[in-house]
């Protein structure tokens, strides 16, 4: 029998680790649950892990019973898919989906761990927007969480985030497709421009696009995100030292959104899902969308409405529901969550 070799945990300066890859106990919390709870009531989010946001308006009103049949289109990091397993006590059958070949294989396992098999769990690599494949049975109940994971946002390796240096990545499935890097280098001015507004409503797309362009020109190269947070800076030069840092941090965050979207086809693919949403559902099936950003909320509001109008749906959301004070401050990454609702005719 061959002998495994012992690895030894990265090893980092000082008292506290910084980078994502030091932060071991952040990665395993079953091991350091302690450890994680107070990074947690502190209102910050472990390294390596999502809180799963609104859990019990989600659960209130999907109204899940044992025996029902289910799906979670975005599987993510698995919170909401666990609870929504609590509800069926071993009866019924859960569908849970995703695109992302690194994350969704962790969750798998660690639900199969928690006594979730394949007899009341099938979890799929796949897009949602293939939603009228995902099963042959129409579904009691839906949930679709667009947010990005934590997980994702907070590995510099995928490039999600500006606060560490990383490969300008930002696909949900980095095995295919074209990373934002590739993107961002064959885009005119104005494509820029317009992908910077329509996307993230960008108050300075323009100025950001003209300093692009310019890094271009120049020989210059924006392949991390680094290099993508160094230009924006420089295109909001101009504004006044004080307010700079933080609006060159928010634009920022729109940026790499607006770029995020691109990659991934984002509306493209939740114009798909909302389209065949209505086949997948029972008669009196219900569904849940969180979105975060203006820009997702208006295609669910609008398709919700349509339904409502053509007679698809027999109820929908007619204002948005927001996480409770509480919940913003355990997670500042609830701040932006609204959810609609539509319950099947």
């Amino acid at each position: 029998m061959e002998q495994q070799t012992h690895k030894r945990r990265v090893r980092y300066s000082g008292t506290h680790p910084r980078r994502f890859e030091e932060k071991y106990k952040e990665h395993d919390p079953e091991k350091y649950r302690d450890d994680v709870e107070k990074i947690l009531q502190s209102g910050k989010t472990p390294a390596g892990m999502h809180i799963p946001i609104m859990v019990q308006e989600i659960l209130d009103f999907l109204q899940i019973q044992p025996g029902q049949v289910g799906w979670d289109a975005t599987l993510g990091y698995g919170g909401h898919t666990r609870k929504m397993l609590e509800c069926l006590h071993g009866q019924g059958h859960l569908y849970a989906t995703d695109v992302d070949p690194i994350e969704s294989e962790k969750t798998k396992a660690r639900l199969l761990a928690m006594g979730y098999g394949e007899d009341i769990l099938t979890v799929k690599r796949m897009n949602f927007a293939r939603a009228d494949e995902v099963a042959d049975e129409p579904f009691d109940f839906v949930l679709a969480d667009l947010g990005v994971s934590s997980m994702q946002i907070d590995d510099p390796a995928r490039g999600f985030t500006f606060k560490q240096d990383g490969p300008l990545d930002l696909r949900l499935d980095p095995t295919s497709g074209v990373s934002a890097a590739e993107r961002l280098r064959s885009l005119r001015y104005d494509e820029l421009v317009g992908l910077l507004q329509e996307n993230a409503d960008e108050p300075y797309a323009e100025q950001i696009a003209r300093e692009i362009l310019r890094v271009y020109k120049r020989g210059g190269a924006i392949d991390t995100t680094r290099q993508l947070y160094a230009a924006v800076s420089q295109a909001l030069s101009f504004l006044p030292t004080g307010s700079r840092k933080d609006s060159v941090k928010k634009s920022c965050q729109r940026t790499f959104q607006a770029l995020r979207i691109d990659v991934n086809s984002e509306f493209e693919v939740l114009y798909a899902f909302l389209e065949k949403l209505p086949q997948t559902l029972k008669s009196g099936g219900r569904v849940a969308v969180l979105t975060f950003h203006s820009g997702e909320d208006r295609l669910v509001k609008k398709a919700f409405k349509q339904g409502l109008q053509d007679g698809i749906y027999s109820a929908v959301a007619r204002d948005v529901i927001r996480p409770g004070a509480e919940e913003c401050f355990r997670n500042s990454r609830a701040h932006s969550t609204k959810m609609r609702w539509a319950i099947k005719k």
